[in-house]
Formats: C-alpha cells, sequence, structure tokens
C-alpha cells in the first residue's frame, strides 16, 4: 500500500509524517509513505493525508500555487472515490467557503462553512489549544475501538460547519458545540490532530490505515 501526505508548505508536518510512520513500525505493516506533491504519485496512491496548519486561506492559496494539485485531489477523492483524510484545516477545507481574514472558496467536497468560534465575547481564549474529549454522533470507521468521551489534541480559532449533520461523525465542546470530526463515504476529516493526539490518536490513525 502506497499513502501519500501532500506537501503544499501548509507548516510544519513532521509530527505527521512521524505518527504515521510509528503505526506502520508497530503493527509491522508494509507501507510506503512517501511525502509529496507530485501529481502522478498522489493520483497513483492508495490513500491520501491533506494536513493543515495555518489559516483557510493560506491554506487554500497554498495549494492552488501548484498547478494542477486542486484538481488531482479532486480526481482521486471524488472521481475515483480513494480514501483522504484531512487534518485540521485540511479538514475545513472539505467546505465550500471559509471565512477566516476573507472569504474563500474551499474544495466543495462537503456542503457548507468554516466560521469563527464563538468566545462568547472573550470569556473562551481564542485559539483553542488542549485536550477536549469527544462525544460520538455516529458510527464511525475512524473511531472503531475507541472509547467515547476520549481526549483528543486541537489547536484552532474556526469550526467547520457542515450544511448536513449526517456527515458529522463527533464533536467537542467549547464554548459550543464544535464539529470534531466528519465522515462522508471516502472522506474522513479531523478537527483535532490525530499525530498530537497520544494513544488516541495513533489508533485513530491506524484505523484509517486498516480501511
Amino acid at each position: 500500500m502506497n499513502i501519500a501526505i501532500i506537501d503544499y508548505e501548509s507548516g510544519n508536518i513532521s509530527s505527521v509524517i512521524n505518527s504515521f510512520k510509528k503505526v506502520c513500525t508497530n503493527q509491522n505493516i508494509e507501507i510506503k509513505i512517501e511525502v509529496t506533491s507530485d501529481l502522478k504519485t498522489i493520483l497513483s496512491s492508495d490513500k491520501i493525508i491533506l494536513p493543515g496548519q495555518g489559516s483557510f486561506k493560506n491554506c487554500t492559496k497554498s495549494l492552488e500555487k501548484i498547478k494542477g494539485l486542486k484538481d488531482t485531489l479532486n480526481e482521486f477523492a471524488i472521481i475515483k472515490k480513494k480514501p483522504l483524510f484531512g487534518i485540521c484545516v485540511g479538514m475545513q477545507m472539505f467546505a465550500d467557503v471559509g471565512y477566516e481574514e476573507t472569504e474563500t472558496k474551499g474544495l466543495g467536497w462537503i456542503g457548507g462553512n468554516v466560521k469563527k468560534i464563538d468566545n462568547k465575547e472573550n470569556q473562551f481564549k481564542l485559539p483553542h489549544i488542549g485536550w477536549n474529549e469527544l462525544s460520538f454522533t455516529s458510527n464511525s470507521k475512524l473511531f472503531r475501538d475507541i472509547k467515547e468521551k476520549s481526549h483528543v489534541y486541537f489547536v484552532h480559532s474556526y469550526k467547520f460547519v457542515p450544511d448536513n449533520e449526517t456527515y458529522v461523525s463527533s464533536k467537542t465542546n467549547y464554548s459550543e458545540a464544535i464539529v470534531a470530526s466528519v465522515e462522508k463515504d471516502n472522506l474522513f476529516g479531523t478537527q483535532f490532530h490525530p499525530e498530537k493526539s497520544d494513544s488516541v490518536g495513533l489508533k485513530i490513525i491506524e484505523n484509517f490505515i486498516n480501511l
């Protein structure tokens, strides 16, 4: 199996790379993990990881700077329907539009928008940084053998608001109910960082690898 971690200069992704390699080593799974922006390599991969750090606008613009990358991701995920895992802003970009800094068009894979968390007139600090518990809202392939109310690690000021709640697989609460993960057919996304979420995060990565 080949897994491509998309490299589009969206921040430090070393922890993502290391976590996937660690799971493969621990499980004695023979998988080739490649960090790449090469379009042919991406299309020929079996699974894709789309990380994302920073703002919705900057991540989207970084994708667009690599000629053909958005179209290639669309062919991989929407036309060929191969498994794709978006992490943090990588998940947010599934949306139609984001409102961080300025209105920016997303990938349009799951209808909805990305807007700022309501911090209740500064009662809650933004960005939201730290461990929060998950509340499962549906059966999820990513959360197989993971306990309800497990804690995972978040770093964000904006939230994904899907038009259809059916695709929400878990939520967390930080001043308000916030979508923590989505799942639609072959698309998987987490607002939190599984690569920074200790054993729970590694189990989520393992579940994705074993899909």
